[in-house]
């Protein structure tokens, strides 16, 4: 059991050398506090244009195969539910008013839409038609993808995978231990960390991004009908505990927790 006990610690000293501990957001209404461990080698600016580089590629193969869409109504419609949405963004974090924040539609069947850091959003028409969304429900899914932006959980992640090879490195190199002891650290970092934060880092979104909605004049109720629909057309999904996104059945009463907390503010931007 020592080696063991020796590699957790030693794994622990080596993730917190050269991290920095940081707020990326204020916690807002929905009081999303959690502090965040990020590699200080690695910068917001560094992450956000690796990021920018990955996205301008996806769109110059879409435009190739002809799957880009900038100009049809359902593009506008997304581009009119992103322009509010990105507006609230700077109430989180100050310095997203001066992201170059870009929104595009791709067409495929896809259930997909992502939020890259920068503030780089996609869309595919998949998510939008086969669920058949309306605008609130554009606004909660949207608004959950731009809050792992503004959480930087892209950069989180990106640091906690260096530091973990870096802890591998070091385990095996000081402490001599078999790559099979190796293999069980694997597990426990696997199963002991990385998907626990994942499912925390997508409540977080999901508060957030609530809050964003709502803020944005888009009724916050629209998350939980968005994911009794997406639970549907999810039929066969694997078990929580071994997915890096909650079951829909804990994600929806998170959000029915937080809703209240979000209402005052979905009724306040409907009289502005």
């Amino acid at each position: 059991m020592k080696p063991s006990l020796s590699i957790t610690t030693l794994t622990a000293a080596l993730l917190l050398a050269g991290c920095q501990a940081v707020n990326t957001t204020s916690g807002g209404s929905v009081g999303v506090e959690r502090k965040q461990y990020m590699f200080s080698a690695l910068s917001t600016d560094e992450v956000n244009q690796m990021y920018a580089q990955s996205y301008q590629q996806t769109l110059k193969e879409a435009s190739s195969q002809g799957a880009l869409d900038k100009n049809s109504a359902e593009a506008k419609r997304l581009q009119r539910v992103a322009d509010r949405l990105i507006k609230q963004a700077p109430l989180f974090r100050p310095d997203a008013a001066q992201w170059q924040w870009e929104v595009n539609l791709i067409k495929s069947p896809e259930l997909n839409a992502n939020c890259g850091p920068g503030g780089k959003i996609i869309f595919y028409t998949g998510i939008i038609d086969k669920l058949n969304l309306t605008d609130d429900e554009i606004a909660a899914v949207m608004g959950h993808e731009i809050a792992h932006a503004l959480r930087e959980h892209g950069r989180e992640a990106m640091s906690k995978a260096y530091g973990v090879n870096l802890a591998k490195q070091g385990a095996a190199a000081l402490l001599g231990v078999s790559s099979d002891q190796m293999a069980l650290a694997d597990a426990a970092v696997n199963y002991g960390m990385t998907l626990p934060n994942s499912r925390g880092n997508e409540n977080e979104a999901d508060l957030i991004g609530l809050e964003l909605a709502a803020r944005a004049g888009y009724n916050p109720n629209a998350a939980v009908s968005l994911w009794q629909k997406m639970a549907k057309a999810s039929e066969g999904a694997p078990p929580e505990f071994m997915s890096t996104h909650p079951s829909s059945s804990s994600r929806i009463a998170s959000l029915q927790a937080a809703i209240p907390k979000v209402m005052p503010l979905y009724q306040q931007a409907k009289k502005g």
